[in-house]
């Protein structure tokens, strides 16, 4: 288990906590209430502060429930919280539903915090040709994936 100091920034809010064995994500709350109009989008605060180990970076993910039943999501999912922060994590949401206000309360659950090693990459410049791989330079939609008119793919 990897130990991860967290500081309480609202004495109210709970330590990121897994809801079942297994799970990747650790639930993540608002600190206030907010009323999204539909298309709007809003910087929610979670009361929290961390300092991950180097080595280590923290992944803002969307609440499957949330976007399923309300269209709720996360503009720059997933939001990357670096070792080096030592700010409030803070939770950008989008309310992508046509029609509904999306009313959030104090301490709802918002998103999910997933905690992942990283790896700092040494950049070396190819002068010729990449090796090959069996993708190639096949881009957007060049595996497939749904079905496409005859002829086309």
């Amino acid at each position: 288990m990897l130990e991860v100091q967290v500081r309480r920034l609202d004495p109210d809010v709970p330590l990121p906590a897994y809801a079942h064995p297994g799970d990747a994500g650790c639930d993540l709350v608002t600190t206030r209430d907010a009323d999204v109009a539909p298309g709007e989008r809003v910087v929610l605060p979670t009361g929290l502060a961390m300092a991950l180990p180097e080595g280590y970076a923290a992944f803002v993910h969307p609440r499957s429930g949330l976007a399923a039943r309300h269209g709720v999501g996360i503009v720059n999912a997933p939001g990357t919280v670096d070792a080096g922060y030592r700010g409030e994590v803070q939770v950008v949401v989008i309310n992508h539903d046509p029609r509904e206000v999306l009313r959030l309360r104090r301490l709802d659950r918002i998103a999910q915090l997933v905690v992942q090693r990283v790896e700092q990459v040494v950049w070396r410049e190819q002068a010729g040709a990449l090796p090959v791989s069996s993708r190639g330079a096949g881009g957007h939609g060049s595996t497939g994936g749904f079905a496409t008119a005859a002829g086309e793919g």
